[in-house]
């Protein structure tokens, strides 16, 4: 649930802290006054992408940030974990999100991580639901009608699984169509393909092998030099004669004398010791830096050939390794299908055919789940259509077989409803009423939140253009699927607005040099509440409205 929301510079909401019960929670205020800066800063939270016109007017940036407590988190914490974020630490889920008027990139942060927008929108699933004014034209989408029968199913894994079989039986027939397609080469080009490809493999390229090869050419080039600075320096640090170590030894010796004196200079002389050790070590890595340089002809000859190939490969092919890779992978190619053709085409479609019989299976499995489940849903939306006002109403899902296979199986289905006895049943893009079109919506929303895990459910006026008696009905299906989740409702009606276990009260002051916009919760005031109310039935001033609004609440 969402426990703490903090809003600050948003359009024209200067700062807001608030806090959230579990339950139904009901939005109101006047027309205009503000109430989708709210729901705004959630769907900011939910990865809804934002200009910088949201910015509050003088402000340098806006920032929204909330605090949810997740009750079971181990799905969550393994889809942050693959994100690269933190996991929740005590069922805490944190977000935040700051746009700046200045700065191009808005800054994302998950559990205190920096994140990306693309991650907000991948986390939004696993915490809230949005249901708004345009949600029943998602209805008229044949796409989107099977999406919401598949959730009521539960179908999630099986389609899945099946749509890993169905990419990979696809990409199977795009081979086959391929190899039947492609290009013959004649004999000569084969052999000139050949040559090439040989003359790639022979290298073993990868870049640590050209790395070393670049370095073992470069000493090889200034050998000489090398094996002459490296014996010198040796030399000079232990070698006969002066050399730093004959003199530091001879130094180390006075130290040691000083120190029989002097206890104090003990420390100083294991210095000078130190710096002997130290000095031979050095002289010891040079010389073998020059025994490693000294390389003979054979190795040298090696080196100088392998170099030339490589040169003669990135004139032909490309300046890095990678791309004659690329290069390599392509000629294989190339050879590979030139071979028996008819013979990997024949073998190809005998796999193909078994993945087909294998999808085929799957298909028909789904199908008979969504033909179990449309009728259990479509009875579930009748009942719930019926409570709100269509009493003989008929709503159907036909489920409708499809003879080739596709990403979603071997069906779709098509939405039909009827709002009177006697009528035809209709798809619902036939349907002429939009409070037709909103209460069907909200019957199939209502009984798909019903299963619907997700802790956070959003409706923005979802009853509109209903009132009266069906409107108390409305606010009775929310306050139900309030049981099971945590549901906000912006709303204009009294009958919805009464039934909210929390109500927050949008208002917007325009008397002052700039209009601002507050929120405050009126559910501890009930003298408050029910001016409210009486403003929705009409006048805050009317006895009569105020006695309907204390009715109202006497719901409760």
């Amino acid at each position: 649930m969402l426990q703490l929301l903090n809003i600050q510079n948003l359009a024209l909401l200067d700062e807001v802290k608030l806090e959230f019960n579990e339950g139904f929670t009901t939005i109101t205020g006047e027309t205009g006054a503000g109430k989708s800066i709210l729901l705004g800063a959630l769907a900011l939270l939910a990865g809804d992408r934002a200009e910088k016109t949201v910015i509050r007017q003088g402000a340098p940036s806006c920032q929204v940030s909330a605090s949810l407590f997740i009750k079971d988190t181990h799905t969550l914490n393994q889809q942050l974990e693959a994100l690269g974020l933190p996991p929740c630490e005590e069922n805490a889920l944190l977000l935040s999100r700051t746009i700046f008027r200045e700065k191009k990139l808005p800054q994302f942060r998950i559990n205190g991580e920096i994140a990306t927008l693309s991650n907000l929108q991948q986390i939004s699933e696993y915490w809230i639901d949005f249901h708004g004014p345009g949600e029943p034209q998602k209805l008229f989408h044949a796409g989107n009608q099977l999406s919401m029968l598949d959730q009521f199913a539960r179908l999630d894994e099986k389609l899945s699984s099946y749509r890993q079989d169905f990419e990979a039986w696809n990409k199977t027939l795009n081979t086959i169509n391929e190899l039947i397609h492609a290009e013959k080469l004649t004999p000569e080009e084969i052999e000139f393909y050949s040559v090439q490809l040989k003359s790639i493999e022979a290298l073993k390229l990868s870049e640590e092998s050209i790395e070393e090869l670049e370095r073992d050419f470069k000493r090889i080039d200034n050998a000489r030099e090398f094996v002459e600075y490296s014996s010198q320096i040796s030399q000079s640090l232990t070698g006969d004669g002066k050399s730093a170590a004959a003199i530091m030894r001879q130094t180390l010796r006075a130290a040691r004398e000083l120190a029989k004196l002097d206890n104090d200079a003990e420390t100083l002389a294991q210095r000078i010791e130190s710096l002997i050790i130290e000095s031979e070590d050095i002289a010891t890595c040079y010389r073998d830096l020059a025994e490693a340089s000294d390389f003979d002809r054979s190795q040298a000859e090696q080196i100088q050939s392998r170099m030339h190939q490589w040169m003669e490969l990135k004139r032909k092919y490309g300046s890095s390794v990678p791309l004659i890779l690329n290069k390599r992978d392509e000629l294989r190619n190339k050879l590979e299908k030139q071979g028996d053709v008819e013979g990997k085409v024949e073998t190809l479609k005998e796999e193909a055919a078994k993945m087909e019989a294998r999808l085929r299976k799957q298909a028909t499995a789904i199908t008979e789940q969504r033909n179990q489940c449309a009728r259990v849903l479509s009875r579930e939306v009748a009942e719930k259509l019926s409570q709100l006002g269509f009493k003989k109403a008929q709503f159907v899902i036909e489920i409708k077989p499809t003879p080739q296979l596709h990403a979603t199986g071997n069906s779709v289905c098509e939405f039909l409803f009827s709002a009177n006895s006697g009528q035809s049943m209709l798809p619902l893009n036939k349907i002429a009423s939009s409070g037709e079109m909103a209460r069907v919506m909200l019957a199939i929303k209502t009984v798909l939140a019903e299963v619907d895990q997700t802790p956070v459910l959003v409706f923005d006026e979802v009853d509109a253009n209903v009132g009266g008696e069906i409107g108390a009905v409305v606010g009775k299906l929310l306050s139900n699927l309030a049981k099971t989740h945590q549901v906000f409702c912006v709303t204009h009606l009294p009958q919805v607005a009464a039934l909210g276990d929390s109500h927050f009260l949008v208002q917007k002051d325009q008397e002052s040099d700039r209009a601002t916009v507050s929120i405050e919760t009126i559910h501890d005031d009930r003298r408050h509440r029910i001016a409210e109310l009486a403003r929705m039935l009409g006048d805050r001033k009317s006895a009569s409205a105020l006695r309907h609004a204390e009715e109202l609440l006497k719901q409760l």
